[in-house]
């Protein structure tokens, strides 16, 4: 009997030292599973170990109810190569083109492509002295690479020609951008500039300037004549290229 008994107890002994194992091999196999998911391996190796689709998928956040969100992820990778752009260029319209992605997915990828442009830039010129068109373009040219809007920029300048601010006047439509006078100078007499300088880009590529840029700036040059506050320069930038208005005569030289 003794021997009996301690049979049985070896063969329970065994037993459980083979449960024990088996569990840990299955606990391995489940935090292995879960390593490949990209929360877990942004957590545990670092957001730079991640593929772009992993860094995607995490915007997205979720599947749909057919497809993981993985699977979503390369989806839209791959519809904005078939585009020719980057992702940060893509907007709201053509993600809803995408099949599983709705409203709220295609703001969180357009906010965040947004986000991550606006960290990589500097978001304001102040401090900076701006002296010719030249350094007017290389400071905005940079900004509006890609952009499919004009934007309308304006640098509030003191009397030694530093940047004290910059505000965004207007963001329009694919071929124009609303330029107000009164809502120009409102904001330069709030602010206390001496002078100003305005800055769009044409998403075109080509920068030379339309009838309505023109107008629009003799407009400003004839409404900072009145209230004290000098229009220095209005610059036009595409690709590469910039023009001056003022350069190019349509603004009263001193």
């Amino acid at each position: 009997m003794p021997c009996l008994c301690l049979l049985q107890a070896g063969c329970f002994d065994i037993i459980s030292v083979c449960c024990s194992r088996e569990r840990v091999v299955k606990m391995n196999i489940v935090n292995s599973n879960l390593y490949k998911l990209p929360q877990e391996k942004l957590l545990y190796s670092g957001a730079s170990a991640l593929t772009d689709v992993e860094l995607l998928a995490l915007i997205l956040r979720t599947g749909t109810a057919d497809r993981k969100v993985l699977e979503l992820a390369r989806d839209v990778m791959a519809y904005a190569d078939n585009l020719s752009q980057e992702l940060c260029n893509v907007d709201v319209r053509e993600l809803l083109n995408i099949n599983g992605i709705g409203v709220s997915k295609a703001c969180s990828i357009v906010a965040s492509m947004e986000l991550a442009r606006r960290v990589r830039e500097p978001s304001t010129a102040s401090g900076i002295t701006i002296r010719t068109a030249s350094d007017v373009a290389e400071l905005f040219m940079k900004r509006m690479r890609g952009e499919k809007r004009e934007h309308v920029q304006m640098f509030l300048l003191n009397s030694k020609c530093n940047v004290e601010s910059e505000y965004t006047v207007s963001i329009g439509a694919l071929n124009s951008a609303e330029l107000n006078p009164r809502e120009v100078y409102s904001v330069a007499i709030r602010r206390s500039a001496a002078a100003i300088i305005l800055a769009h880009n044409h998403p075109s590529g080509d920068p030379e300037p339309s009838n309505v840029d023109i107008i629009s700036t003799r407009r400003i040059e004839a409404a900072g004549e009145l209230v004290g506050i000098k229009l220095l320069d209005h610059v036009i930038v595409g690709y590469e290229r910039y023009v001056s208005l003022r350069a190019e005569g349509y603004i009263e030289q001193e």
